[in-house]
């Protein structure tokens, strides 16, 4: 891993020695020629994958009309875009902004205002839990909690506590006079792939009714279509409050938004948030051709058939590999591979075979492939992994004995 080829970027990445320069739906192709089978897609965001025509055209045709024009003014295609959001939701309100970060931070704002327009200021506190990913604002870390990201920037910002992931009678104890909301994942991605079970979403959904709190989900990386449904929660029968999405909203274009109930969002007027380029005319024309694309008969029929392809074959390298990997994790194409071997490692190998994947917490290795993969690329996938697994066997092998 190196950063020679970028010396001007600050160095806050440890990007591989790897440059692409194009991209054709499930594959990229590297600065050299080289193909790569992309199941990283940006880390969920290239739903789609590379070059969809129809995410072409669309932003072909909004760049020759408008690319910006500021929140002073209406949006027909931004409330076109939130009506289909609300449509497909819970939600009543969609507030847009560019990034995941930014749509938890709306979702913290959100929370707490909820509570201040309602004559209760004290109530801020928001009980969040190990393992989670929020971002990387100051808020967002404090929202995390883990010690890597917090380091080195200071007091971490007041307001969350933070339970053990799944510890009913944790959030329980945790509940106080203070407290806003409570905010989770429905699937942790950045911490190994863990879900939360529907019945310990359901006991949230009951403690927020009975405390008067507000149940928030982070759908930045299980949103639109990646659990093989266009939003997790709609797979648990639980609907939350609030709701962060970003990631795959846009297809590759920067976009995130806050999804919200009208009681939820009570409170919330003019002056109370904004964004200089949320909703963006670009972007919410790039996030309404993804929804064209995925609300289409048998969408995500395809992505729930391609994950039962892809975790019955990588099941049966585990079992050929068991110094290796472990367990497969996860719902329609947020897999994880538990690995045994440093995740690093299998990272690498699968590099080495021009098989893009990514890391995650508990030495987890995700496979997140384009939802619109094939099976020939799904097989295509696990002979890669075959390989890698029996390069890093015969590694372990040759130091054993040495």
């Amino acid at each position: 891993m190196t950063n020679s080829a970028a010396p001007h970027l600050l160095p806050v990445f440890a990007r591989s020695d790897l440059g692409f320069e194009r991209g054709e739906g499930c594959w990229l192709i590297a600065t050299n020629g080289e193909r790569y089978l992309d199941f990283t897609s940006g880390v969920a965001v290239n739903a789609l994958g590379h070059a969809h025509p129809a995410l072409v055209k669309a932003l072909q045709e909004q760049a020759t009309k408008l690319w910006h024009m500021s929140n002073l003014f209406q949006s027909p295609d931004g409330e076109k875009l939130a009506a289909r959001l609300c449509n497909e939701s819970f939600a009543d309100f969609v507030f847009f902004c560019n990034s995941g970060a930014e749509a938890l931070e709306g979702v913290i704002k959100l929370v707490r205002h909820h509570h201040f327009s309602k004559g209760h200021p004290e109530r801020y506190r928001i009980i969040t839990f190990e393992g989670a990913f929020h971002g990387r604002t100051l808020a967002t870390l404090a929202a995390t909690g883990s010690a890597k990201y917090l380091e080195g920037f200071g007091p971490p910002m007041d307001g969350f506590d933070q339970v053990p992931h799944g510890d009913i009678e944790a959030v329980k104890k945790a509940i106080g006079p203070q407290t806003a909301g409570i905010l989770i994942e429905p699937i942790q991605g950045e911490g190994g792939v863990r879900s939360a079970t529907p019945a310990f979403l359901r006991a949230l959904r009951q403690l927020c009714d009975d405390k008067g709190l507000l149940l928030a989900f982070d759908e930045v990386q299980t949103g639109m279509g990646r659990t093989g449904d266009l939003f997790a929660h709609r797979r648990t029968g639980v609907t939350p409050d609030v709701m962060s999405l970003a990631k795959a909203l846009g297809g590759g274009f920067p976009i995130g938004a806050v999804l919200a109930t009208a009681d939820a969002a009570s409170g919330m007027g003019p002056g109370s948030h904004g964004s200089t380029f949320g909703g963006n005319p670009l972007a919410i024309a790039a996030a309404n051709a993804v929804l064209d694309v995925m609300l289409k008969p048998g969408f995500f029929d395809h992505v729930q058939k391609m994950s039962l392809l892809l975790k019955q074959k990588l099941a049966s390298v585990i079992d050929r590999h068991p110094g290796v990997v472990s367990e497969v994790r996860g719902e329609g194409l947020l897999i994880g591979i538990k690995a045994v071997v440093p995740s690093g490692d299998l990272v690498a190998a699968l590099r080495s075979e021009k098989l893009l994947t990514v890391g995650a917490g508990d030495n987890v290795v995700r496979f997140l492939p384009p939802l619109i993969v094939t099976e020939a690329e799904i097989e295509d996938s696990v002979g890669r992994l075959e390989r890698a697994c029996t390069a890093l066997s015969s590694s372990q092998t040759k130091r054993a004995a040495s």
